[in-house]
């Protein structure tokens, strides 16, 4: 009999209650990463351990410093995730139970979500008008791209919102543990750079995450939830 592929939730983690962690599939062992000044009060169930870091650079921060951390010793197949993973994908239960039952295979890289969306270089269609962002400032995606792989950004990024994500030990190690280690340090000093990562995550790890039916648009993509909602996938209904 064939031994399945190992499974790792790493959830990056403020102040969110952790309850949904008790319908994570028990094929997952699950990271905590906890920033908060509190220690999350986790549901009885065995493989969840915690790891308590300083509050810099947001969730981007925590997936790297998990990627380098645990280079050597990655699961199979590791899912990244918010403390609040709903808020970017209401289905995120089924999605992580059709991985744990070989529904869905990850093959390198899949973003999870409900809906693509596109910004520009400048954060000018999305990050400045976004509600959080009280003085509308832009984002520095050309100097982001710059320092992080020496060439100017694109004029357009496409994306799944949330930086939720599975990504395969052997795609992450395609590139080698320094990278990490220079994006770490990315993560936590260049103005903005969670919403950098949040838009370049499978560029960060090689590859193109958009289904080729959706790269052009128009903007936003939404998808519609229905009894086999799957992200990712070119054949979802579309709203």
């Amino acid at each position: 009999m064939a031994t399945l592929p190992t499974l790792e939730l790493v959830v990056a983690r403020y102040a969110e209650d952790l309850a949904w962690i008790r319908r994570v599939p028990k094929r997952f062992s699950v990271t905590v990463c906890n920033k908060g000044h509190d220690d999350p009060v986790l549901p009885p169930r065995r493989n969840v351990v915690v790891a308590s870091w300083p509050n810099v650079g947001r969730e981007a921060h925590s997936f790297l410093r998990y990627i380098v951390e645990r280079y050597d010793a990655l699961a199979d197949s590791t899912v990244f995730a918010q403390g609040r993973p709903f808020d970017h994908d209401p289905s995120f239960h089924r999605w992580l139970h059709r991985i744990a039952f070989r529904d869905i295979e990850v093959q390198d890289f899949l973003w999870t979500g409900f809906l693509i969306d596109a910004d520009d270089r400048y954060g000018s269609r999305l990050f400045q008008r976004w509600s959080k962002n009280e003085d509308g400032r832009g984002l520095d995606m050309d100097g982001f791209w710059h320092t992080v792989w020496g060439e100017p950004a694109p004029s357009r990024v496409v994306f799944y919102p949330g930086a939720q994500f599975a990504v395969t030990a052997d795609t992450i190690r395609a590139n080698p543990r320094t990278f990490y280690e220079s994006a770490l340090e990315v993560s936590a000093s260049f103005p903005d750079a969670a919403h950098c990562f949040e838009r370049t995550w499978d560029r960060v790890f090689g590859v193109n995450g958009i289904p080729p039916a959706f790269r052009d648009g128009p903007f936003p993509v939404y998808f519609r939830r229905t009894r086999r909602w799957t992200s990712g996938e070119v054949n979802d209904k579309l709203l």
